[in-house]
C-alpha cells in the first residue's frame, strides 16, 4: 500500500545530522548502474544480482559476497576506478540545497557505503559543498547494516548517537542508523516502504524539510508519510 501524507508536522529536536550520499543528497544511479553492469559482465555474473546485491552496501563488501574467490581489494580498486570516471547524470535531489544551507557546518556530515575517493568525487560533481571529514567505506571495518558507520559519524561531529538524526534511503542504512541509537529519518527515493519499515520518520525527499537552530541545538520540523 502506498504511504499519504500525514498532515501532522513532526518536530525532532537534535544536535547532528548524519546523511548517507546516493538517494539522499545525489542521485548517481546512472553511474552505478553502468559501472557495476560493466563489473559484473566481466566477472561472469548477472548485473541485475549484482545490482541488488551492492546498493546501500559498501563494494568491498558486495564483490565479496558475490565472487569470494576474487581478492577483493583488487576488485574494489576496478568498480571504484569505473564508478569515478563515470559522473554522467549525477543530480542533487529535491531539498539538499536549501537544508544544507540551513546548517551550521559543524552539524553535519556524510555518512557513506562509498569509499573516499568516491565520494569527494561525487559531491564535487553534484556542487554539494564536501565536508572537510567524513565517514567512508575505507574509514570503518564493518559497513551498514553494521551501526559502526554511524557511531564514527556521531563521533566525528563529538555527539552521542541519540543525539543525531540519520538520513536514509537503504534498508541497510536505516538498520544501520537505528542500532547505533539515532532517530532515523527514511526517504523513499530509491526502495520500498515495507523495506523501511524500521525507520522511525518516512518522508518522500528532503523537500519541506526545514531547521531551525536554538541554544539547546537544532530543531527538524517536516511532515512525514502516513
Amino acid at each position: 500500500m502506498a504511504s499519504s501524507i500525514n498532515a501532522t508536522p513532526a518536530l525532532v529536536r537534535c544536535k547532528g545530522i548524519l546523511f548517507d550520499m546516493d538517494g539522499i543528497l545525489i542521485s548517481s544511479l546512472g553511474s552505478v548502474e553502468r559501472s557495476w553492469n560493466i563489473w559484473a559482465q566481466m566477472r561472469g555474473l548477472e548485473p541485475a544480482v549484482a545490482l541488488r546485491v551492492a546498493h546501500g552496501r559498501r563494494a568491498i563488501e558486495t564483490v565479496a559476497m558475490l565472487r569470494p574467490d576474487l581478492d577483493s581489494e583488487a576488485e574494489l580498486k576496478v568498480i571504484e576506478d569505473l564508478e569515478v570516471a563515470d559522473n554522467e547524470g549525477i543530480t542533487v535531489l529535491p531539498g539538499v540545497r536549501d537544508l544544507l544551507a540551513a546548517l551550521p557546518p559543524d552539524a553535519w556530515t556524510v555518512v557513506t557505503s562509498a569509499t573516499e575517493r568516491l565520494t569527494r568525487v561525487r559531491l564535487a560533481a553534484a556542487g554539494i559543498p564536501v565536508p572537510q571529514r567524513l565517514v567512508t567505506a575505507d574509514q570503518v571495518t564493518s559497513g551498514k547494516p553494521h551501526p559502526e558507520p554511524f557511531l564514527a559519524g556521531a563521533a566525528l561531529l563529538g555527539l552521542p548517537p541519540e543525539e543525531c538524526v540519520v538520513f536514509e534511503d537503504s534498508g541497510s542504512g536505516v538498520t544501520a542508523g537505528r542500532a547505533a541509537g539515532c532517530t532515523v529519518v527514511a526517504t523513499t527515493f530509491s526502495h520500498t516502504v515495507e523495506s523501511l519499515a524500521a525507520a522511525h520518520y518516512l518522508v518522500r525527499d528532503l523537500t519541506g524539510v526545514g531547521v531551525t537552530q536554538g541554544e539547546d541545538g537544532l530543531t527538524l520540523r517536516f511532515t512525514p508519510l502516513a
